[in-house]
């Protein structure tokens, strides 16, 4: 089964209300991709959740919000752990492409774990690196079909 990684930040704007129409377009997202069981995420990606919501947003979660939030993440997505395969990749990525780190281990959990596509707004939108292809959900020309068409 095809699947999709889920960024951070796709993640996060589902619970940021500055833009409320990214905020829509986040959670129908995630809502797809969890009915279908396409959703995937990294522990990286849980982390940098917590972190965001509790202490980014103008109206942070509380602890236990946000402690709930993951929980119900981590049981809604696959979650793909960091293994020490997937930082080698991602500090030869990191140094090959020029790319943060951080990046650098979105994508090597991707690629290890044969995930095409992560969806994320910090990349070029198309853009693929080693048969990853990064969408902007956010981007005028993606379309939500795409995430209709898997199974």
């Amino acid at each position: 089964m095809s699947a999709f990684l889920v960024d951070t930040n796709v993640l996060v704007y589902a619970y940021d209300p500055r833009d409320r129409k990214k905020q829509q377009h986040a959670r129908a997202i995630l809502d797809r991709l969890v009915s279908r069981e396409l959703a995937v995420v990294s522990v990286q990606c849980l982390t940098e959740f917590f972190r965001a919501v509790r202490w980014k947003l103008p109206e942070p979660l509380s602890p236990d919000d946000a402690l709930l939030r993951v929980v119900r993440l981590a049981r809604a997505c696959r979650v793909l752990d960091l293994t020490s395969w997937i930082v080698l990749e991602a500090c030869r990525a990191s140094n090959t492409y020029q790319v943060s780190i951080w990046d650098a281990l979105i994508w090597a959990s991707a690629k290890v774990n044969q995930i095409p596509d992560v969806l994320t707004e910090d990349w070029k939108h198309g853009r693929v690196l080693e048969g990853v292809r990064f969408l902007n959900p956010f981007d005028p020309t993606f379309d939500l079909a795409l995430l209709e068409a898997r199974r």
